[in-house]
């Protein structure tokens, strides 16, 4: 089964570049499933209904979140009736929707679940306790993909080892800046820090260069725009075997599409 994950869809840009290049892929058989971040696809913060109905349509299977999961009123009455829109499984028990999916497919059942990290970002459960618990349930199939959404390098790593094995790929989301470290872990398990951003790259991580510099020179709050060229799509692609869930290939995509 050969699967893409798209790193964090920043705003129009962002959107632009998933539906040309996620639509090109499952049009010319590249891929069969496709999973995306897209917790930065309304101008930089969360998505929308409408908007994540237009990624659905552009060829996504399941949509991850993160920490800006709440950041557009509309989403959080949402996620009860669109399961494909997952955020972290490690929040709060009482937060809507929920961590994980699974998509029935012609390969068989296949789960994406998301994990928050905890360094250098808002504090919630231990995704290593939330990810064992999880992995008991007796309804998953073989394939299993994690999304570990984490500032800390470290953090991510520590999960791809702790995973090694138990699921088919651990893959981080966050940082909007794509890793060059994609390997198979050694029981089986694919394995890349970050997906990367798909947006603008002409920026500062998605975000217009002028007033990040500001804030950064001055110290002096600036309202930060999404920038509009150079759009790609970063991510990864992975083939698993069905069969035993392993991960066989792996490998990193940028595809550039213009923009300005």
């Amino acid at each position: 089964m050969r699967i893409l994950m798209v790193g964090d869809i920043v705003g129009s840009p962002g959107r632009l570049a998933f539906a040309q290049v996620a639509s090109r892929y499952k049009a010319d058989k590249k891929v069969d499933f496709i999973v995306a971040n897209a917790e930065n696809a309304a101008a930089g913060k969360g998505v929308t209904p409408k908007l994540a109905a237009e990624i659905f349509a552009a060829g996504a299977d399941v949509l991850t979140m993160g920490d800006h999961v709440w950041d557009q009123k509309e989403l959080p009455p949402h996620l009860p009736s669109e399961p494909r829109i997952i955020r972290p499984a490690n929040f709060a028990p009482e937060c809507p929707g929920k961590g994980w999916y699974t998509a029935q497919t012609p390969f068989g059942p296949v789960t994406v679940l998301q994990l928050i990290g905890r360094t250098f970002m808002p504090p919630n459960d231990s995704p290593f306790h939330c990810v064992d618990a999880f992995l008991k349930r007796p309804e998953l199939g073989k394939i299993v993909l994690v999304d570990i959404h984490a500032e800390a390098t470290s953090e991510k790593v520590a999960m791809g080892w702790y995973l090694d094995g138990r699921v088919s790929a651990v893959v981080g989301t966050h940082t909007h800046v794509q890793t060059a470290d994609e390997r198979i872990l050694p029981k089986g398990t694919g394995y890349l820090t970050d997906l990367g951003m798909t947006g603008p790259y002409d920026s500062v991580i998605g975000r217009d260069k002028e007033s990040v510099l500001r804030k950064f020179v001055t110290g002096m709050p600036s309202k930060f725009d999404v920038a509009t060229d150079d759009i790609r799509l970063n991510g990864v692609l992975l083939t698993v075997d069905e069969k035993t869930g392993r991960t066989t290939s792996i490998k990193r995509v940028q595809e550039t599409i213009g923009g300005g």
